[in-house]
């Protein structure tokens, strides 16, 4: 089996050993060098042509967030970046992404000898998972929330997508009732995904949105604030005992499965931190599941970029509860084609869509 070649971009020589020895002990990576800074790493890439680079945000001479609008402009790869977990940490993380990091990983708080092992077998498993990472959709994205009247000017256009079976349109338009919920799941490559769907959608949505976002505690309030300043939905971090509203967003927080249940005609959020779901909290299968056990609402269920299955049990279980529609990101626009491939080869899908016509789906059934 070919190893994964990874170059290591950090300003500490402690921390650049630190990753080299943990990355090594995998048999799936080859470590093949280390640069000190940003303009140090572009040099390395140029030399040893990697498959994968991890790098720190902050670093003198040419910091993370500039190497990397370089490296996606010159010469594209997949990076993984490593953040602190401060609010600037967190806003700078989702700059990254935007600029077409893959991924990243939080570092660990406190001591730096005692806590560093904690992101080992995750950032392993990160550095594999950007491997696969189809770099072609990685380009710099735009504010997509400064277009909001031409996205109203195109939506005012749209037409149904002739590909959908024509007895799920006929299906949907015969339901009486007029409760929806939206609920989407995500892994890598998800802000993105999201921030492409979201800015997309109206504020008078006629239904509430519940995301699963698979990401660490201290990232997630930064990921609603930033999507909520491009949409037009209101979009927040879920919080114990919201009552669902139409036309927001609500995200699930770092370490809390997000779980909703009726309180007399309201539906109520629920948090709890319960076990992990095949080593995801918040998990897709868990919020799914949940949702799949409320009665006479219209369900909308997305699935988008991500590694793994995480999903395709929960949405095992709405596909049989009734008024149903699920959609999976594509192969083609997929970061990662790892959570819609299972559940579109498990047979739970509806309607295959590139990432920038998603929002366009939802808004078929909605």
């Amino acid at each position: 089996m070919k190893r994964i070649n990874v170059l290591i971009i950090d300003d500490s020589a402690f921390m650049r050993k630190l990753i080299a020895d943990f990355l090594s002990q995998d048999p799936r990576l080859n470590v093949v060098g280390t640069a000190r800074n940003g303009e140090d790493g572009l040099r390395k890439i140029k030399e040893l042509n990697p498959d994968v680079v991890t790098m720190d945000v902050e670093m003198p001479v040419l910091n993370g967030l500039a190497a990397l609008k370089i490296i996606m402009k010159s010469r594209p790869v997949p990076v993984v970046m490593l953040s602190s977990t401060t609010k600037e940490g967190a806003d700078n993380t989702f700059a990254a992404m935007e600029y077409g990091a893959v991924d990243f990983i939080a570092k660990p708080s406190g001591t730096l000898s005692l806590d560093l092992h904690k992101i080992k077998a995750e950032l392993a498993e990160k550095v594999v998972s950007a491997s696969k990472a189809n770099i072609t959709n990685l380009g710099i994205i735009s504010s997509l929330g400064k277009n909001r009247k031409e996205i109203e000017r195109n939506y005012s256009k749209i037409e149904l997508n002739k590909s959908i079976d024509q007895s799920i349109g006929a299906a949907i338009k015969s339901s009486t009732h007029d409760k929806r919920i939206i609920c989407i799941g995500t892994s890598t490559g998800g802000p993105r995904a999201l921030q492409k769907v979201l800015t997309k959608l109206p504020g008078d949505l006629n239904a509430p949105v519940l995301i699963v976002q698979h990401m660490p505690a201290g990232f997630t309030k930064s990921l609603a604030s930033r999507l909520n300043g491009l949409s037009e939905l209101t979009v927040k971090e879920a919080e114990k005992g919201d009552i669902l509203e139409k036309g927001t967003a609500y995200i699930a927080p770092g370490g809390f499965h997000l779980k909703v249940g009726s309180s007399g005609r309201d539906l109520v959020l629920q948090l709890d931190q319960s076990p992990p779901k095949n080593g995801h909290r918040p998990s897709v299968d868990i919020m799914f599941q949940s949702v799949s056990e409320l009665m006479g609402f219209r369900k909308i269920a997305v699935i988008m970029t991500g590694m793994g299955a995480d999903g395709r049990e929960g949405l095992a279980a709405i596909k049989k509860s009734g008024d149903v529609i699920a959609i999976a990101e594509s192969k083609e626009t997929s970061i990662v084609f790892g959570m819609p491939r299972a559940a579109i080869e498990a047979g739970l899908i509806d309607d295959v869509q590139n990432v920038d016509r998603i929002a366009e789906s939802i808004l078929k059934y909605v």
